[in-house]
């Protein structure tokens, strides 16, 4: 395994283990926030999910732009 794809290897995993916490824990956060106010919690869940899929499309337009 080249130290590159290594590199990759652990961005991913880390990427991966903090978007699993995340999840994991997300139903908590959106009944706690939605005790104040419903809109908010959906809104909240709703970025959370979604920041999943950005920092992997951060992380292609990254590499895509590096050239690899």
């Amino acid at each position: 395994m080249s130290p590159e794809s290594r590199s990759q290897a652990i961005a991913a995993a880390v990427i991966l283990f903090g978007a699993g916490l995340v999840i994991y824990f997300l139903p908590s956060i959106v009944l706690w926030i939605g005790n104040f106010s419903p809109t908010l919690g959906i809104a909240v869940g709703a970025c959370l999910i979604l920041a999943f899929f950005a920092v992997f499309w951060l992380r292609a337009r990254y590499q895509r732009g590096r050239g690899k």
